[in-house]
């Protein structure tokens, strides 16, 4: 009863669901109420309705009786006992029928107690002033009256009320659903009720290392040792062995002298971009006109001038960069992938280009580090993929490559590191100098002991395996196949990202609406100004935590949900000539940043896709390596048999080879 889908239907007949923002009925439908959590809060409310509270009364009282009728019948207690059986209590949630009979006895209990809530009240309502008529929840205590605008002064609650009606007029406005990621349970998560789980398919955290056993053990490790806070900026008091061991663990993944963590890296790009654009005289920043929101606002507030070029477009940066001496200082910022389309920038010649015109080259890696190369440093550190293998670990730039031709690089520890903050690596006195002008650096408090020891333990793990990486990438592949096969309008691009183009924005909302209440699958509607107008889309993320069945249910859920909605497939967008790289007459070939032989898929060595039952990989001697690195702040871990029994029952510390060919290994039918 608490579906988003049927909403709408009833916001013409209700006078309550009429009057109320679509956003607050979202947030309270999708939110459990704290008195009563076997439901919403829409549904709490909903019991003062003379209309609905009657009837929720009786519909959760025909669900209980329908449900303790089936489970009280002598036939069906004789189940269990034919099969030798004896089920407990405990065991009633396994069953289908015993656990929606005690989700229904939950509700119904809430509902009852939340009448009686409302009767007890009745005496007080009596005295209070009355209500408008019909419905009580316009009560003016629902919802709180915004404060009147001073005679003569600026109206600016109207102001605020405008500018929220052009972002639902345009369907740009943006919704937060409540998912709550479960740590035992990765890819699924719970909504506002405790109760409900669905399917993650749109979270950054690329590689589910959000809950990965040595980094939650090494995170415990520190809160006990160091306490939950920093205790202020890094200049006072926020400065600590965590922080300096994650910057050298940075700046060795990237082979760089230095490095600095953020609290995020917008913060990152755009006090860097600033602090560069304010300091070097004349600064002209050349920027790809796909770039990050942060990269974008960290350039404005430098004031530098700022040259747009094409996306990707090679000749046209040459042609802007030509138009300045060289001894101009000059900044071409760019990302590695580009998150919404999946596109990915043409790092080795950018590096060619600004050698060449005497510029620096600023590289955002934030969706790439973690993913890409044998170490995970990121595309840059990809393009020289055998180099960078047979360096291992060591810290030392390696001349001549890629990674080392970049100048600045940034990256997060938000999404395939999960954890948070951000970061620049660069040569030591760049670092030190955006150390000590930058002011979103030098003014905000730094980020906890246990935030940056558990960002360094998954960096650490990440460097010494490379199986998820690779499993990943398999995850995508056999997604994309899938859509393809079905005319789902993939925006074609040789990266992890798969972005699902529907072109207008409030179909893209219904679609993740639907999508959510229908088949239990989050992903979220990207709209303008995340993309252009006329491009909004679903934009999915696979992990190696997804499974074969999971990967196979979510392709028919899409499916069905195209043809629900009429939602054009690529076949219609070719008959319109393409969009957005979608149905082109003459599409170009894409090839993938990770090849067949770097997946291990010719040698027999790339990782098993994950089936229903089976468990993820834990690399063990990654798990040592790190172990051992925060031996001098946390000391030697002590093995305990709580400890081991509970990473063997997560997660396997042996990865099986893939025994199967290419078309079995990534189209693995449902």
């Amino acid at each position: 009863m608490d579906k988003l889908s049927n909403l709408a239907k009833f916001k013409a007949t209700c006078p309550y669901l009429g009057r109320t923002k679509t956003s607050t009925l979202r947030t309270l439908c999708t939110s459990a109420s704290p008195r009563f959590p076997a439901v919403s809060k829409l549904t709490e409310k909903a019991t003062k309705c003379p209309v609905m509270g009657p009837a929720l009364h009786i519909r959760s009282n025909q669900m209980v009786a329908g449900y303790a009728s089936l489970a009280g019948s002598a036939e069906f207690a004789k189940i269990p006992e034919h099969q030798g059986i004896k089920p407990s209590a405990a065991d009633a949630n396994k069953c289908p029928h015993a656990s929606k009979a005690l989700a229904a006895a939950r509700m119904a209990e809430d509902l009852a107690h939340a009448k009686k809530a409302k009767t007890a009240k009745a005496a007080a309502a009596k005295a209070a002033a009355a209500a408008p008529a019909g419905c009580p929840m316009h009560a003016s205590t629902s919802e709180a009256k915004p404060k009147a605008a001073t005679a003569g002064g600026f109206d600016y609650e109207k102001f605020y009320t405008e500018e929220l009606e052009k972002k639902h007029k345009d369907a740009s406005y943006r919704y937060f659903n409540n998912i709550n990621r479960l740590a035992n349970k990765f890819p699924i998560a719970h909504t506002g009720n405790v109760k409900d789980e669905v399917e993650v398919w749109c979270a950054n955290d690329y590689l589910g290392m959000g809950n990965n056993p040595v980094v939650l053990e090494t995170m415990h490790r520190t809160l006990d040792t160091y306490g939950h806070g920093a205790g202020g900026t890094r200049n006072i008091a926020g400065n600590t062995g965590m922080h300096l061991a994650l910057e050298e663990e940075i700046a060795s993944l990237h082979r760089k002298p230095a490095a600095l963590v953020f609290s995020s890296c917008y913060v990152a790009n755009d006090a860097t971009l600033a602090t560069l654009g304010t300091k070097l005289p004349g600064c002209v920043y050349f920027s790809d006109s796909m770039n990050h929101a942060s990269m974008i606002q960290g350039m404005r507030h430098s004031t530098a001038k700022r040259v747009i070029f094409k996306h990707n477009d090679l000749q046209d940066l040459e042609m802007k960069l030509a138009q300045y001496p060289k001894e101009t200082p000059k900044i071409i910022a760019f990302e590695s992938v580009y998150s919404m389309c999946g596109s990915v920038g043409p790092i080795k010649e950018i590096c060619d280009l600004a050698e060449q015109y005497g510029a620096l080259t600023f590289l955002d890696e934030v969706h790439a580090v973690g993913l890409y190369g044998p170490r995970g440093a990121g595309v840059a550190e990809h393009l020289d993929y055998e180099v960078h293998k047979a360096a291992g670990q060591s810290p030392d730039p390696i001349p001549g490559t890629i990674m080392d031709r970049i100048d600045i690089i940034t990256g997060t520890l938000g999404k395939a590191y999960g954890a948070v903050g951000g970061y620049i690596a660069g040569s030591t006195d760049f670092v030190d100098m955006i150390r000590s002008y930058a002011s979103g650096f030098i003014f905000t408090t730094s980020l906890p002991p246990a935030n940056m020891a558990g960002a360094r333990a998954s960096i650490s793990y990440q460097k010494e395996y490379n199986g998820d990486r690779q499993l990943k990438q398999l995850n995508v592949r056999d997604l994309k196949n899938r859509f393809e096969s079905l005319d789902i309008p993939v925006i074609p691009g040789p990266s992890h990202i798969v972005p699902v183009l529907v072109g207008d924005p409030a179909l893209a909302r219904h679609a993740s609406d639907t999508l959510l209440a229908k088949h239990n699958v989050y992903v979220q509607a990207i709209n303008y100004p995340t993309v252009a107008r006329g491009e909004e889309r679903l934009r999915f993320t696979v992990t190696p935590g997804h499974n074969v069945e999971q990967i196979a249910r979510l392709a028919r859920a899409v499916d069905e949900t195209f043809t629900e909605l009429g939602i054009k497939r690529t076949s219609d967008w070719r008959k319109l000539g393409g969009h957005a790289g979608v149905g082109l007459a003459e599409p170009e070939a894409v090839t993938p940043v990770w090849s067949d032989e770097q997946l291990g898929l010719l040698d027999g060595t790339a990782p098993a896709l994950l089936h229903p039952g089976s468990k993820r990989v834990v690399d063990q001697r990654a798990v040592n390596v790190t172990r051992e690195k925060f031996d001098d702040l946390l000391g030697p871990y002590q093995e305990t048999v709580a400890s081991v029994d509970a990473l063997k029952a997560d997660l396997p510390l042996a990865a099986p080879a893939l025994a199967t060919s290419i078309p079995a290994a990534v189209e693995v039918s449902a």
